[in-house]
């Protein structure tokens, strides 16, 4: 504002420096709302490269351990284990993903055993990785995913998760009521400090595409019947006020950048932390244009995991976790 009695108004003025903006940012990300998302597959003896994803890997159970010291030591806040079964184990009702020898119940104990004590251990809960046809759930014999069979699934895998030591499971298949039928398991067993981070915005978007070459998916078409459609907000809204009634602990919204609204909706509505899943697609469009040298890497980093936390994010899952943590220390 300018005019008679009224000084020049220059708001410019207070971003001059790097130290003025430094002191004056509305938000910051720090490394302890990190969350690396890691996979670990069966009978492999050293980590295998996942071509759409660089830098990113499929972990042998003891590289996994050492990649959790190394996670542990970047003091970010957690790490999320997916479990990659031998492709001959994979069944119609995703049965490794119960057995306490399976991929991921093990690979939960070793982590848990590494460094339980300084990071939060979280595993996600779905069949997908498991099942020989790659959905979420069970089919049933008109080939729809099961609703209610893959719930009483979901329920036993979190009880094997729950034995194995982890600090919060994460229901992400995107069935009706699997967060309900995920915490009466856990409390009718002596689970009742096992946490739900509820999958409760996951939509059906094409940025998942290199975690289907992460994952090792065995899915032929698509999820669109379970997963959110991408114009639906006040749905994803939904969602997560029906997770948090059912009693998750806290909830995400999946894709991160895409779905920003989303997520400020979400934050909006609810009054347990709200997570944000910046995915495989999201990581590797920013990945190949940097080795391009068409964006500059870290700078897009940054301001991507800014962009989520100001939309309202206290949580953010990153395949860049370790790179940002070392950015921002």
């Amino acid at each position: 504002m300018s005019g008679p009695g009224f000084p020049v108004v220059r708001p410019r003025r207070m971003r001059r420096t790097p130290a003025l903006r430094r002191m004056l940012a509305e938000v910051r990300v720090r490394p302890e709302q990190l969350v690396l998302p890691m996979f670990v597959a069966e009978g492999i003896d050293a980590p295998r490269p996942i071509a759409s994803m660089p830098g990113v890997v499929q972990h042998s159970r003891d590289s996994l351990r050492a990649a959790a010291t190394e996670a542990a030591a970047a003091g970010i806040g957690g790490v999320m284990l997916f479990g990659l079964p031998d492709p001959e184990k994979k069944d119609a009702t995703g049965s490794q993903a119960i057995d306490p020898a399976g991929i991921l119940n093990v690979a939960i104990t070793d982590v848990v055993g590494e460094v339980g004590e300084q990071l939060t251990v979280m595993s996600d809960l779905c069949l997908d990785e498991f099942t020989d046809h790659g959905h979420c759930g069970v089919l049933d014999p008109d080939g729809w995913v099961d609703n209610d069979r893959t719930l009483e699934l979901y329920a036993e895998m979190s009880l094997a998760h729950a034995a194995a030591g982890v600090d919060l499971v994460g229901p992400s298949g995107m069935m009706d009521g699997q967060v309900a039928a995920v915490r009466r398991a856990l409390d009718d067993h002596d689970h009742g400090g096992t946490g739900i981070l509820a999958y409760s915005a996951k939509y059906a978007s094409p940025a998942y595409g290199p975690f289907r070459e992460a994952v090792n998916s065995s899915l032929q078409g698509d999820r669109r019947t379970y997963q959110q459609d991408p114009a639906n907000r006040r749905e994803g809204v939904r969602e997560a006020l029906l997770d948090v009634e059912e009693g998750a602990d806290a909830v995400m919204v999946k894709p991160a950048m895409s779905y920003l609204d989303v997520v400020a909706a979400v934050r909006a509505a609810v009054s347990v932390p709200v997570a944000t899943y910046h995915v495989s697609g999201e990581y590797a469009m920013v990945e190949a244009a940097a080795a391009r040298g068409w964006v500059d890497r870290d700078a897009v980093m940054l301001e991507q995991l800014t962009a989520c936390h100001r939309a309202g994010a206290d949580v953010i899952l990153t395949y860049w976790a370790l790179d940002a943590a070392a950015l921002l220390r």
